[in-house]
C-alpha cells in the first residue's frame, strides 16, 4: 500500500511552489540545449514530475515520465533511458522493487532515488538495491541535475556540446542558426528552426504529436495539432525541396526524420 503524503503543493528545497516554478521556468526558458541523454522520471506526484521534467528539458535532456512501477518498467524496455530518477513511494510497487526487477532483467541503467523517505536505512537500501545516488525531498533542482550529470559521466555518457547537427545532407548549425541541405542555404523562421532541430536530435525515432508540441512550443500552449501540421508542411516545402523526402508522417502517431525507404 502506498504511504500517505502530506497535503499541499509539491515544493522544492527553496520553498517555491509548483506554480511559481512553472512561471520561472517559462520566463527564462530557452530552446532545449542539444544532447541525447535520456532521463526517465518516475513519480506519482504530477507536480514533482512537471517541475523536474521542465528543469531537465531546460538543461538539454530528453525526458519521459511514469507514475507507476509497471509503467516505468515498460518504458525502460521501449525507450532505453540513460538514467532514471525514481521515487520510492509508488502506488503499485515501491521504487526498491522497480530497481530489483530492472536488475533481474539486466537493464543496467543508472538510478537516482528521489524520495521523502530520509531514514538512513532507506538510503542504504536504495544504494544496495541498484541505486547510484539517493536524494531526499525537499530538494534543489540544481543539485539534482548536477548529481545526474555525475552519474552519466561515470557511465561514460556525455551530452553533446552545442554546435552542428547533421542528418544525411541536411545540416543545422546551432551557433549561427543556419540550415543547409546539400550546401544550399535554407531560410527558416524561429519556430521552424526549433521544430527541425528537435527532429534532428531524434533521427529515425517516431515522435508523437504530443511530444513535438511539448518540446517545440511552451508547456502552456493549447496543443492544437493543426498548428503542428501547418509547420510540418512549411518545413517539408523548404527542407525536402531539393532532395529525397526526409520528414515523414507516421499515420495516427506523428512524424519521423529518416531517409526514404526503398
Amino acid at each position: 500500500m502506498a504511504e500517505s503524503r502530506p497535503a499541499g503543493r509539491a515544493r522544492c528545497a527553496d520553498g517555491r511552489s509548483q506554480v511559481s516554478l512553472r512561471l520561472a521556468a517559462h520566463n527564462r526558458r530557452m530552446d532545449d540545449q542539444p544532447g541525447a541523454s535520456r532521463v526517465l522520471v518516475i513519480d506519482d506526484e504530477p507536480g514533482i514530475v512537471d517541475v523536474v521534467s521542465m528543469a531537465l528539458r531546460h538543461n538539454g535532456f530528453g525526458v519521459e515520465s511514469a507514475g507507476t512501477g509497471r509503467e516505468a518498467l515498460n518504458l525502460v524496455r521501449r525507450w532505453h533511458p540513460h538514467v532514471i530518477v525514481l521515487d520510492v513511494m509508488l502506488p503499485d510497487m515501491d521504487g526498491f522493487e522497480v530497481a530489483r526487477r530492472l536488475a533481474s532483467e539486466h537493464a543496467e541503467v543508472p538510478i537516482l532515488f528521489l524520495s521523502a523517505r530520509d531514514a538512513p536505512a532507506d538510503k542504504i537500501r536504495g544504494l544496495t538495491t541498484g541505486g547510484d545516488d539517493y536524494v531526499t525531498k525537499p530538494f534543489s533542482l540544481e543539485e539534482l541535475i548536477a548529481r545526474l550529470r555525475i552519474i552519466l559521466r561515470r557511465a561514460g555518457i556525455t551530452q553533446e556540446s552545442a554546435g552542428r547537427l547533421q542528418f544525411a545532407d541536411l545540416e543545422l548549425d546551432e551557433d549561427t542558426f543556419e540550415v543547409t541541405r546539400g550546401g544550399r542555404m535554407i531560410e527558416l523562421t524561429a519556430t521552424e528552426f526549433r521544430l527541425l532541430r528537435y527532429l534532428m536530435l531524434n533521427p529515425r525515432r517516431v515522435l508523437t504529436r504530443g511530444q513535438l508540441l511539448d518540446h517545440v512550443w511552451s508547456y502552456d500552449f493549447g496543443g492544437d495539432a493543426r498548428v503542428l501540421e501547418t509547420y510540418i508542411s512549411y518545413l517539408r516545402k523548404k527542407v525536402d525541396a531539393t532532395g529525397p523526402a526526409l520528414i515523414h508522417t507516421v499515420r495516427g502517431v506523428g512524424y519521423v526524420l529518416r531517409l526514404p525507404r526503398e
